[in-house]
């Protein structure tokens, strides 16, 4: 579906939205904090974007389809810089104080007005090509574990395995550009549990013993992440008779999928009759979120994405964006889910946890 028209609340948010929900999970400041002096997490966060200038300005430099992209790509970086250096100043500069979506709007404003759309374009379009050959694999590997329980954990855990491929984060865009990322070996070398975050046991119990009516899930990356973690893990929903939504960006946002590329990739995994691996998936729904971000705040998406999510009945955000930079803490009406990798250390530190722990956040609203 498209999106259109003004933004809106997201309809399964405990009501009303304005007291009971905070987008961001990391204060960055408190009330007593001096509003004039950025807080030691302001500064940890503003050096983190500082950071990742280097490898934004090389995406866009070698963006063919803007005229003059590496003088353009220059000016990107001063601009985001001289900015970031602004708010270690004053942090009420620019629309202050930051969190992580004020840091996140301003640098894809610069970039879009200075022409770039999608850096990281080419880079999506080789990733889902590669997943989508490994797609059957994957289901195969998954569709052969009889175990109920083992199936569901598997399945978990190639959500976890895909959702390293993030160019978000500055570590993994320079592992990436080395190697690439195996996805099968990615899913046998996860942090051992306990996660930082674990209700992984609780949440294969439900499943064993319920089928959701529908289910939204906000998805993260291109690549491995949407075709080999979240997809496989759709499609086991689908077969079990759940309705499944799959909201996706309206824009390009570093490397997550969007709503179009989302449609393109279905149409080529799904066979002449519709069906997903032998899956039939006229219940799975596409729907543009109305988000522009590699995170999300659920008070501003699409009124279409409200209209289709009103009845559902488990609500899932996936990746570290969506799922633990923001939302982390968000309450719904229906049952939820949260999972993503941590994969910036301030993250790890704020949950006392572990650089690329797992977070696997399950909230049951009948218990």
């Amino acid at each position: 579906m498209e999106s259109s028209g003004e933004l809106v609340g997201f309809p399964l948010l405990l009501k009303p939205i304005e007291s009971n929900y905070r987008a961001c999970s990391i204060p960055y400041r408190f009330p007593s904090d001096n509003p004039n002096k950025p807080t030691p997490t302001e500064l940890s966060w503003i050096n983190l974007f500082l950071n990742s200038v280097p490898s934004f300005r090389k995406r866009a430099e070698s963006d063919s389809t803007v005229a003059d992209a590496a003088t353009r790509a220059l000016k990107f970086a001063q601009r985001y810089t001289d900015i970031l250096e602004d708010f270690k100043k004053d942090p009420e500069s620019h629309g202050g104080p930051p969190d992580c979506i004020l840091l996140c709007r301003i640098r894809e404003q610069i970039l879009r007005e200075l022409g770039f759309r999608d850096i990281f374009k080419k880079v999506k379009d080789e990733e889902n090509s590669k997943a989508i050959t490994l797609f059957e694999k994957v289901v195969r590997l998954n569709d052969d574990i009889e175990d109920e329980a083992k199936r569901v954990e598997n399945l978990v855990r190639g959500i976890f395995a895909g959702n390293i491929f993030d160019l978000g984060s500055a570590q993994l865009a320079e592992l990436f550009s080395k190697d690439g990322v195996s996805f099968l070996s990615s899913c046998q070398n996860l942090v051992p549990r306990p996660w930082v975050i674990d209700d992984l046991d609780n949440f294969v119990q439900k499943w064993t013993k319920k089928t959701w009516e529908k289910a939204v899930i906000f998805v993260d990356n291109s690549g491995a992440d949407i075709v080999l973690g979240i997809l496989p893990f759709a499609r086991e929903l689908l077969r079990r008779g759940t309705k499944v939504v799959l909201a996706a960006n309206d824009l390009p946002s570093i490397n997550d999928i969007t709503y179009s590329e989302l449609i393109e990739i279905l149409s080529e995994l799904k066979d002449e009759h519709g069906q997903l691996a032998g899956v039939d998936a006229s219940n799975l729904l596409i729907v543009n979120s109305g988000n522009d971000l590699p995170v999300i705040d659920l008070s501003s998406v699409s009124q279409e994405l409200e209209y289709i999510a009103s009845d559902a009945d488990l609500v899932i955000l996936e990746g570290m964006g969506r799922g633990i930079e923001t939302n982390l803490y968000a309450q719904f009406k229906c049952d939820s889910l949260k999972i993503g990798m941590v994969k910036h250390l301030e993250v790890a530190q704020f949950l006392g946890g572990r650089l690329y722990d797992c977070v696997f956040k399950y909230n049951d609203v009948s218990s």
